[in-house]
């Protein structure tokens, strides 16, 4: 196994090395995520005055007689740049950080996730996930418990990838495959997962802003892709661990120990004592009684939280308040697990719990400031409506419709994820104009989503700018020497490429082939025309 720094010394840098130097360096010429969305609102704020100067327009493609459209049936691109968009900007400044749907739906549902994860609850049903698994099914679980991981994003990164690596090393097998696998489930596999965690909400906050381009009305609730998602938690379990054993695992070889950076001679930590084991079946009874008492609200013909007026689930406000459950459906069972194990011994140590979490979302607080800031200036100023219309009409005029839309959607969305590797940034930035030109193509909010986050999440594992690619690298490093960063590339690409093909295709025959939603109440077309 070459390293990207042997190669170098060889003077022999192939094509697919010089490439992956090409995406480390623009990546690295990228600021900061929250200085993109300040640059970016600079970016409109002139662009509007020179549109609004020209007078740029488009034809309305909403009936006549619609709701907020102009009598000539135009819509022409608004100046910020003069006296009413200034007083627009300070007036509403506020108004657009704490009415950002984002914010607060991600904030709430963080809470009940802190508890769980503060209590030891989280750590410990991963450790014994993977840890109780038979050596026969040790690949898949591994992958599995790395996708399912995801509802409390840094878990998977800190916890399960070194804990994999050891438990493959343990085993005789290479830790680097380990890794691989885990890595793959955890990143690749990000936007999957059996349970609605915080990227749902926060996702179809941006959406929900998008599509109200088009649609004024229109509603996108967290749980519009919960179908897709769960069926793709096990068939990227499938994939990975297929890639891991036929294709990663070959090709690494036989792993000797001489190769490891520093003394690999400690057994696996991390087994569960027998208060975690108490503590997750009190867990987990309290989770079945948690779910119980939801399930009486909205299953029952009479249940409380069914739509007042259908008395249909669909659009019922268990769907709309579903937020409120997710920090219901964590905060309980985590509280029981820390009374169990003495990790949460009273009220106090919940709150704190709560407050750490908080804490620790200063960043995301600030980068909301800003993101909020630019989707209202694009929506002010008309843009992402002439951006949308223009485009429709380009996608109408060379044909490309439908699956070979939404394949072309996926790629283009796994190739800006090389640069900017926050989902919530890169949908904030993209939403606004893909999300109305599709839909004037013909499909809904819901459908645009669920193919965003498969292009957002398959290119994860194999660029420099994911937040947590340096961790990997050094744990890596711990069992191969002198590994470069072009080799843990190289060894993530396959996963990579395999997930873009084969989830699109699951997107493809589940969308197309078998016409099923993407979600509860999740439409897959959109008549523009009502």
């Amino acid at each position: 196994m070459q390293s990207t720094a042997s190669q170098s010394k060889n003077g022999k840098k192939n094509l697919f090395a010089r490439f992956l130097d090409t995406v480390e360096w623009l990546g690295n010429l990228l600021p900061h995520p929250i200085t993109l969305f300040a640059i970016f609102c600079i970016a409109i704020l002139v662009a509007s005055g020179i549109a609004g100067y020209f007078e740029v327009s488009v034809v309305d493609p909403r009936p006549e007689g619609a709701k907020g459209r102009a009598a000539d049936g135009l819509i022409y691109a608004q100046s910020l740049l003069n006296a009413e968009g200034l007083q627009m900007i300070v007036t509403n400044l506020v108004k657009n950080f704490t009415g950002f749907a984002p914010l607060g739906t991600v904030l709430v549902s963080m809470m009940g996730v802190a508890i769980a994860e503060h209590s030891g609850l989280l750590s410990a049903a991963m450790r014994g996930l993977v840890m109780g698994a038979s050596r026969r099914m040790v690949t898949f679980t591994v992958v599995f418990a790395g996708i399912v991981s995801n509802t409390a994003s840094e878990l998977g990164y800190v916890v399960l990838i070194p804990l994999a690596a050891m438990i493959f090393h343990s085993l005789g097998r290479h830790p680097l495959a380990g890794l691989a696998a885990a890595f793959a489930g955890v990143s690749g596999g990000y936007s999957a997962n059996l349970f609605l965690g915080t990227v749902d909400p926060l996702l179809s906050g941006i959406t929900e802003t998008a599509a109200q381009m088009i649609d004024p009305t229109y509603s996108v609730g967290p749980e519009v892709n919960w179908y897709f998602m769960f069926i793709s938690t096990f068939f990227i379990s499938i994939m990975g661990a297929w890639i891991t054993e036929k294709i990663v695992e070959p090709k690494l070889g036989e792993y000797k120990k001489e190769m490891a950076s520093e003394d690999l001679s400690e057994t696996v930590e991390g087994k569960l004592t027998e208060i975690e084991k108490r503590g997750l079946r009190n867990a987990g009874i309290a989770m079945l009684v948690v779910s119980a008492v939801l399930a009486l609200t909205i299953v029952p013909e009479w249940g409380p939280l069914r739509h007042p007026e259908t008395n249909a689930i669909a659009g019922s406000p268990f769907f709309k308040g579903i937020v409120a459950f997710i920090m219901i459906f964590f905060g309980v069972p985590g509280y029981v697990y820390g009374r169990t194990v003495g990790t949460m011994k009273s009220d106090v140590d919940v709150i704190n719990s709560m407050s750490k979490s908080m804490s620790s979302m200063g960043m995301y607080i600030v980068l909301v400031f800003f993101a909020a800031q630019f989707v209202a200036f694009f929506k002010w100023t008309n843009f992402g409506q002439i951006i949308a219309v223009s485009g429709a009409d380009f996608l109408q005029a060379v044909g490309l419709t439908g699956p070979a839309l939404f394949f072309a959607f996926i790629i283009m969305c796994g190739l800006i994820n090389l640069s900017i590797g926050s989902a919530s940034a890169q949908w904030a930035v993209t939403a606004p104009i893909f999300v109305p030109m599709l839909m004037l193509v013909g499909y809904a909010p819901e459908t645009i989503q669920a193919a965003y986050r498969i292009g957002d999440s398959v290119t994860n594992i194999i660029t420099p700018m994911m937040s947590y690619f340096g961790l990997i690298l050094a744990v890596a490093s711990r069992y191969v020497r002198n590994l470069g960063i072009g080799t843990l590339i190289a060894t993530m690409l396959p996963y990579s490429m395999i997930f873009m093909v084969g989830w699109s295709i699951l997107f493809y025959v589940w969308v197309f082939v078998l016409g099923m939603p993407v979600g509860p109440g999740a439409e897959t077309y959109y008549n523009v025309n009502g």
